[in-house]
């Protein structure tokens, strides 16, 4: 069936609306804008709405309906890399268990140095970072208070008759 005016002025309103919304990008949005305008049928204005929304009751796809072109799928988004100081730091948290706190201090840095570089890049392991950091504290921790423990009992040891 051929397309009217009001038709692709229909379309053009959808893409619109999918632009505004944030589920077309600009390149995308000018392309489809260029084709709805030269459409001669329904058929290809359907094809370059078939995935967004039309409005409060969306058109939901069937198996009947057209597969969307592969030109206007949006690219597909990499996963961020995962920053190597937050595997560091994570390492050297899990092993103050079998290095008796010896890697605790280099978890420290590593976890505390990678949360700045993640903010910074975007990169992934804040988990990772944050483990790190909580092991590595811990074992900091632990070894100030068995340190501490250990002047206390020296102190008092000489100090006494």
């Amino acid at each position: 069936m051929l397309a009217a005016h009001a038709d692709r002025e229909r379309a053009v309103d959808v893409l619109r609306a999918g632009f505004s919304e944030g589920r077309l990008q600009q390149d995308e949005y000018e392309k489809r804008i260029e084709r709805a305008y030269t459409a001669r049928t329904v058929g290809e204005l359907t094809l370059l709405v078939a995935d967004l929304p039309q409005g409060p009751m969306g058109m939901q796809p069937t198996a009947m309906a057209p597969m969307v072109p592969r030109t206007f799928m949006p690219a597909p988004v990499p996963p961020p890399v995962t920053n190597g100081k937050a595997v560091g730091s994570m390492i050297c948290g899990v092993l103050t268990t079998m290095t008796m706190g010896l890697t605790g201090i280099p978890a420290v840095i590593l976890g505390h140095t990678a949360r700045a570089e993640i903010k910074r890049t975007g990169q992934g392991g804040e988990g990772f970072a944050l483990a790190g950091l909580i092991l590595g504290w811990l074992s900091v921790a632990g070894w100030a208070f068995f340190l501490t423990l250990m002047v206390i009992m020296g102190v008092s040891s000489s100090s006494g008759p």
